[in-house]
Parts: C-alpha cells; sequence; structure tokens
C-alpha cells in the first residue's frame, strides 16, 4: 500500500464511486460520501454549463451540514471528473467552478495537461488519472497527476484491455503513490482483492446504476439486474474509442451487436458538454463486465453497506 493524502484516507471502506456520464449526479455523489467513500460525477453532466456552479454548492453545502450533524461518522470527501479532451470546450469554465469550491479529488480523462494539475494543486487538491496502459500511467505522473486509476479489462465506460494483474503489478514496480482499480469490481470480495495486488482503493461505476439516486432510467437499471457479462460488448463504434456496452440496449437502437464497424476516433467531441453522439450516448447503455453481482435496484446507502458486510466476511475467509 501506498502513503496516501489526507484526504484519501479514513474512508469507511476503499471504495473510489467512479464518474458516470449523464448518470451521476449530486443526489449520488452525496449518498456515495454520506456513507463513507468517495463519490464523484462529471463536470460535464451539470447542463448548461452554469449548472456546476449550482451543484457544488449543493454538494459541499449538504456534506457540510452532515458532518456538524454526525462529528462522530464524518462524511468523505466528494470528486469531479474533468474531461481533458481538446474537444471539451468548457474545460477552463468547469475548472474555474472546481478550484472556486476547492474540490478535493479531481479525477483527470482523456489527456493530462500539466496546466490543469497546477490549478488544482494551487488550493491543495488532488488528482487522480485514469489510465489504460504502463505508458499512459507514466506520461500521467510526468505531467503531475498525484495518483492514477488503472482502468482494465471488464470496466464500464471507456476500458482498456490489460489484465488487472498486469496492470497493477507493472505500475507498482515503479509507482507508491495512491492507486486504484477499475474492472468488473461490484462486490466486497472484489474490493478486497484489488487491494491484494497492491490497489489501494476499488473504482466502482456500473453497480451504481442501479441505485435508485443515480439518473438513469428505470429500464437502464432493470437491464443492470438482469444481465451478465455475456451480456456485455466491447465497441468502439459510439465515440470512437473502444468501450462497454449493454448488448441489450444496442440491438433496441436496430443494430446487430455483434457486427458492429469500427468507430473513428476523429468523431470523439466533447464541444459544449453533449458528448460525441448524444443519441448514442442516451440509448446505448455504458456498463461493465461486473453485473453479474447486482441483484436488485436499491439505495445507495443499502448498496455500501452490503460491500461493507461482504468486504468483512471476505477478509475473515482468508484468517
Amino acid at each position: 500500500m501506498s502513503k496516501l493524502p489526507k484526504v484519501l484516507q479514513n474512508l469507511s471502506l476503499p471504495v473510489i464511486g467512479s464518474p458516470l456520464f449523464i448518470i451521476s449526479n449530486p443526489k449520488l455523489v452525496i449518498e456515495q460520501c454520506k456513507a463513507g467513500i468517495i463519490g464523484s460525477m462529471p463536470a460535464l453532466n451539470a447542463r448548461p454549463a452554469s449548472q456546476l456552479d449550482e451543484w457544488l454548492h449543493e454538494v459541499t453545502e449538504t456534506l457540510a451540514a452532515y458532518d456538524r450533524a454526525n462529528p462522530e461518522n464524518p462524511s468523505a470527501p466528494f470528486a469531479i471528473n474533468q474531461i481533458v479532451h481538446r474537444s471539451n470546450d468548457r474545460l477552463e469554465h468547469d475548472m474555474e467552478m472546481v478550484v472556486k469550491y476547492k474540490v478535493p479529488v479531481i479525477i483527470t480523462s482523456l489527456g493530462a495537461r500539466t496546466d490543469v494539475n497546477e490549478a488544482i494543486h494551487s488550493y491543495g487538491g488532488v488528482v487522480l488519472h485514469d489510465i489504460i496502459n504502463n505508458a499512459f500511467a507514466h506520461k500521467a505522473i510526468e505531467k503531475g497527476a498525484d495518483g492514477l486509476i488503472a482502468v482494465a479489462a471488464g470496466a464500464g465506460g471507456h476500458a482498456g484491455v490489460k489484465s488487472p494483474f498486469s496492470l497493477i503489478q507493472e505500475i507498482r514496480q515503479w509507482f507508491d503513490g495512491p492507486l486504484a482499480l477499475s474492472g468488473s469490481i461490484a462486490t466486497g470480495g472484489a474490493v478486497l482483492a484489488a487491494q491484494a495486488m497492491g490497489a489501494d482503493f476499488a473504482y466502482i461505476g456500473s453497480a451504481f446504476i442501479a441505485t435508485h439516486e443515480a439518473r438513469a432510467s428505470d429500464a437502464y437499471k432493470q437491464a443492470i439486474v438482469e444481465c451478465d457479462s455475456d451480456d456485455i460488448v466491447y465497441s468502439s463504434l459510439f465515440t470512437g474509442v473502444h468501450g462497454n456496452y449493454l448488448r441489450p440496449s444496442i440491438v433496441a437502437a436496430g443494430m446487430d451487436p455483434d457486427n458492429l464497424p469500427e468507430g473513428d476516433i476523429k468523431t470523439m467531441n466533447f464541444a459544449g458538454g453533449e458528448g460525441s453522439k448524444t443519441k448514442a450516448w442516451k440509448d446505448i447503455w455504458g456498463c461493465g463486465q461486473g453485473i453479474g453481482a447486482i441483484t436488485e435496484v436499491t439505495s445507495t446507502a443499502d448498496y455500501v453497506a452490503k460491500l461493507k458486510r461482504e468486504y468483512a466476511q471476505a477478509k475473515a475467509r482468508l484468517l
């Protein structure tokens, strides 16, 4: 395990709720943090851009009030995801907002920029950068990121293809800072396994889609419950970058999930925060391979409580 910045210590469970494009919102983030794990959401989920100010005010004020009422059991910090891709024309505005509110943790994606990292460090914030291979990990740290999120095979969204075993061991050969692991993690036992491999945190996303607080359709949530890893399709069609998606949503859109054409990375466009293909993002449901463990739509608090029980049980089995 690495030496962690103070803001990343003392979680009730070593879990970061990953930022879910379109789906994450203040309600979900607040409940994740109150449950003792790091909650997060993409800045681009706030639309129009002015809404981000309102959302950050809501999250910071609500968690501060919770902490005053629960001094013996304070909330975990929250994180904002910034897409650093050159097409994101909101980045400057959204960075002004995270600096204004001194957001404790920033998750950067799709590019690493020294100026972004320096802006976050100016108020004492911590930067975690998501990567899919060891080469990108080196670049992120060289440009000033404090920690890494290793996005391994099976993760939802823009997933990599590396085994978590190879990815974590290669990173830990040279990096001893904060490290989270993403990819098919949906149980407390998997959280403990991530730590056993050398990660400090498990990075969980898809499981939180099937919570009451998530801003996803009922059909999407039910699909998470009903599907398993056999229903996940890996494709670059929808954004130009390979990602994992739910097969039933592809079929419902009139496409053959077994014969999808390749996408073009040039089509990736986050201008105005609308995404490269808004219809695709709304109608094609991103999802990771770990959903076989999700058997019901429940509250965020209940799901995190279940993770904690499973984590303790997994530890006990190893004694």
